[in-house]
């Protein structure tokens, strides 16, 4: 495709999208705070190829969805670029990377068992990704929060999620219903029609077909094997996982390994291990999961790929279909003045979102024992005794790195993935 205008002026080509985009995808580590961290320094504060209210507007939608929202807001901007084309591009590229090297590393763990070297250099690269999402913390916040009442629904929604574990959809439900009924009738609206909704139907049905079709080949062709059953189990988890990935997390270790018996307790924990440390979205632990399933199940490696390759379509493919069938109406919503106003509480809500999960990050790295309290308040509360100096120091290093030194996100990534290394691989020696 040719070169797009966007919102802010701004001029780029698919072929220097696609780069980004790219580059974004084998970089983005740490989770959803990590990513849309990331996300939004390459697409607005490095090109300003969007502008901030349609970042945090996409961001607030994508939140609303089931599936992983950093993936989803990437599909989005991709779209708003350049098309449906555009859209595929940037979530596609999001995933691959991480999934080309959890495919490697399951292969790996399937042959080998764990593997420390891994573990030791993802372990320096969360240290770093701990600072990325601190500094985008503050950048998000400085932009939403713009009134008293902003910084009141950022700390509610916090509380809410921190300290008393509430369902993620109920919090944000709740600030966009208050945004809705507290609006102003001078809101200020854009004019914005609906979309068709014989073209909202024609893209639903589109998609449906692309998602649902290999699901029903499955049965028919191997009903009641290991991959019919993998295609079931994802298919519904994907259209469940409101939340993003840690609301669905505790779910499918539970179902994998309670009901199903499709992997141990502890090699879940691996999974999840492995998913935390590389690129893309954390729910890529299904792919873990699938082709650990798969490869029991028929004593084969191969089988295991195709076990994979189940979850990545069965899970990714909704992604795709709720930002195509979705987007249209992002404009339109920005538009009405109550819509616009909720969706202007929800802003301020995703801030203590974003605050909660870097805590949460922050914690689990930090310390090697975390769990929630008992009792009214269910906080999560770490294990004092079991702090992590090494892990203190090298992201207060990577702090040091990325604000004052500004060696950027590539640099200070690699740095802290070599001292993981050394560090780990020295302290036994000591």
């Amino acid at each position: 495709m040719g070169m797009t205008n966007t919102t802010d002026g701004q001029i780029i080509s698919q072929a220097q999208a696609t780069r980004m985009w790219a580059k974004i995808g084998l970089l983005s580590f740490g989770g959803p705070a990590g990513q849309i961290a990331l996300m939004h320094r390459e697409v607005i504060d490095n090109r300003a190829l969007v502008s901030e209210k349609e970042f945090l507007s996409a961001l607030n939608f994508c939140m609303l969805l089931p599936g992983p929202e950093a993936m989803q807001l990437a599909t989005y901007i991709g779209w708003k670029l350049h098309g449906w084309r555009g859209g595929m591009v940037a979530g596609l590229l999001f995933v691959l990377p991480g999934a080309v090297v959890l495919y490697i590393l399951s292969l790996l763990y399937a042959l080998y068992g764990n593997l420390p070297l891994v573990a030791n250099l993802f372990w320096g690269v969360k240290a770093a990704v701990l600072a990325i999402v601190l500094e985008a913390l503050l950048r998000v916040a400085k932009r939403a929060l713009k009134q008293r009442v902003d910084y009141v629904v950022a700390a509610l929604a916090f509380i809410a999620l921190f300290c008393f574990g509430l369902p993620f959809p109920l919090v944000i439900l709740v600030a966009a219903l208050f945004g809705y009924f507290s609006a102003s009738d001078a809101v200020a609206t854009s004019g914005k029609a609906m979309p068709a909704a014989s073209s909202t139907l024609k893209t639903a049905s589109l998609w449906l077909a692309i998602w649902l079709v290999p699901l029903a080949a499955l049965h028919l062709a191997w009903p009641g094997s290991v991959f019919a059953a993998l295609g079931d189990f994802f298919s519904k988890l994907s259209v469940v996982t409101f939340g993003g990935a840690y609301a669905v997390l505790s779910y499918m270790g539970q179902d994998v390994v309670e009901k199903h018996h499709w992997l141990t307790a502890p090699e879940m924990m691996d999974g999840l291990g492995l998913a935390e440390t590389t690129p893309g979205p954390l729910i890529l632990v299904g792919q873990f999961v699938g082709f650990l399933a798969a490869s029991k199940a028929h004593g084969s490696v191969a089988a295991g790929f195709a076990g994979g390759a189940v979850y990545l379509w069965m899970t990714f493919v909704p992604c795709f279909m709720w930002i195509f069938v979705g987007a249209p109406y992002i404009e339109w919503l920005q538009g009405n003045a109550r819509l616009s106003s909720a969706l202007a509480k929800v802003t301020a809500a995703v801030t203590g979102v974003i605050l909660n999960l870097s805590i949460w990050f922050g914690l689990h790295l930090l310390f090697g024992k975390v769990e929630r309290l008992s009792g009214p308040v269910p906080m999560w509360w770490p294990d004092l005794a079991s702090f992590d100096v090494a892990a203190f120091v090298l992201s207060c290093l990577a702090g040091f790195a990325l604000l004052r030194l500004h060696l950027g996100m590539a640099k200070t990534l690699a740095f802290c993935a070599a001292l993981g290394i050394l560090w780990k691989s020295l302290l036994p020696l000591m």
